[in-house]
């Protein structure tokens, strides 16, 4: 990974007391290296460079904003995820209980909200309201997708004198968000811009983990035992499930080793041919399927698509690639192969994306939104900006946005989660 400038914007200097009781204040200049291997650090310390760093997560014993004289409001953008509606909570909850801040809107569909011209009015936020939201999945604000003008969205929020915005997205929602930021700047206004990692596919660089991919892996086990047990109930039986994934294929891979029932494991960081070239799926399956008669194929999203080589490129609202669906198109590949291979074949296709995303949090998953949503109003009240809330070496940290979106986090394919993977399937299997 490059070199980036991981120091965190700031509005000012804080110089109010804190006021949280009974509370381990994080130690200004707290950081952690983000290095994780002996060489690399190694490398640094003959170079004389100054290891990357990033700065600690946590309430500070001085902010800068005085909770009495603070606005906020939260946005949800981009898909839904697990989580959103815990992350909601936990802002305000955080906002309103322990910082005693009077006013916390929820923003509608997202950056579209700050938009008078399309007339969503903000909601308000507090205990009762966001009482029982992490119960559901989805999110209580509503969400979209697209670019929407920072100049116009900056006056919504001066109007409504809010100086803190916390930004509940993706790698897209975390770009407008910076955009925002920038215009803030421009103007020298005093408005924190604060985001929270949303994506499902766990693929923003400098974080290790994100909210809601813990719940989607969780999910997938049902619809791969499911997929294991038609294809067993027939001869040459083939389950074929599609994941999400777009760009990185850490949903398919951990739902892999989740679930002992997988076969195949196609991911966008490997390719792979069909039938002629490097690791040839459709002879592999049908070799299999001589031997065992059944097997279960996962698919990330992503995965595939030079097999679309020449095909029409469009993008979505956000301005993310829209892949062709590998999912039925491998579903139609196969059945073609079988007839001229002449053999017989029983394929069953499943695609729960978006039965996945829009569930509640799981388990520990539920514990992690709320702690980032806490770091998310510890950094706000503490005057940082651009830049959302991370974790890395099991420490929460703050990223600055740019640099959270400096590139997609992929599955290194030499590295051990995929060395995991092709030792338990094709075509180390």
């Amino acid at each position: 990974m490059k070199e980036l400038n991981l120091a965190i914007e700031k509005l000012g200097t804080p110089s109010i007391k804190s006021p949280l009781k009974n509370t381990f204040f994080e130690k200004n200049g707290a950081a952690i290296i983000t290095l994780k291997d002996i060489e690399e650090i190694n490398k640094y310390q003959k170079s004389n460079k100054e290891f990357p760093k990033l700065e600690k997560a946590g309430p500070r014993e001085k902010i800068y904003f005085d909770p009495a004289w603070s606005n906020a409001a939260i946005l949800t953008a981009g898909g839904l995820c697990p989580g959103l509606n815990d992350v909601v909570k936990g802002i305000t909850l955080t906002l309103k209980k322990r910082y005693n801040v009077p006013i916390v809107y929820g923003i509608p569909y997202g950056f579209r909200g700050l938009i008078p011209e399309y007339g969503h009015q903000p909601i308000i936020l507090d205990a009762d309201t966001v009482d029982d939201i992490h119960e559901d999945g989805g999110t209580i604000l509503g969400s979209s997708r697209g670019w929407q003008d920072e100049k116009i969205m900056v006056d919504t929020l001066v109007r409504r004198n809010i100086n803190m915005l916390f930004c509940i997205g993706g790698d897209g929602t975390l770009r407008c968000a910076h955009d925002v930021a920038k215009e803030v700047k421009k103007r020298g206004l005093s408005i924190a811009i604060i985001g929270i990692p949303k994506t499902i596919d766990n693929d923003i660089s400098f974080i290790d983990k994100t909210f809601g991919f813990e719940t989607a892996v969780y999910a997938t086990n049902e619809v791969i035992t499911a997929a294991h047990n038609e294809a067993k109930g027939a001869l040459n039986g083939v389950g074929l499930v599609h994941l999400m994934g777009r760009d990185s294929g850490f949903i398919s891979a951990y739902a892999t080793l989740a679930n002992s029932h997988v076969n195949y494991c196609l991911v966008p960081e490997e390719s792979f041919s069909l039938k002629d070239g490097l690791r040839p799926l459709l002879p592999m399956l049908k070799s299999r399927l001589e031997n065992r008669q059944h097997a279960v194929i996962v698919v990330a999203e992503g995965a595939g698509q030079d097999l679309f080589k020449g095909s029409e490129v469009e993008k979505d609202k956000s301005g993310n690639v829209l892949h062709q669906d590998i999912g039925l198109y491998l579903k139609k590949k196969i059945a073609e192969y079988a007839k001229e291979e002449d053999f017989e074949i029983n394929l069953k296709y499943f695609d729960p994306s978006y039965s996945i995303r829009s569930l509640p949090s799981h388990g520990t998953d539920a514990v992690f939104c709320l702690m980032l949503a806490q770091n998310a109003v510890h950094a706000a009240m503490a005057g940082k900006t651009d830049m959302v809330v991370g974790h890395w070496n099991d420490s929460f940290t703050h990223v600055p946005i740019p640099a959270a979106t400096s590139q997609r986090k992929k599955i290194d394919v030499e590295g051990p989660l995929w060395r995991s993977v092709s030792s338990v399937t094709w075509p180390g299997y």
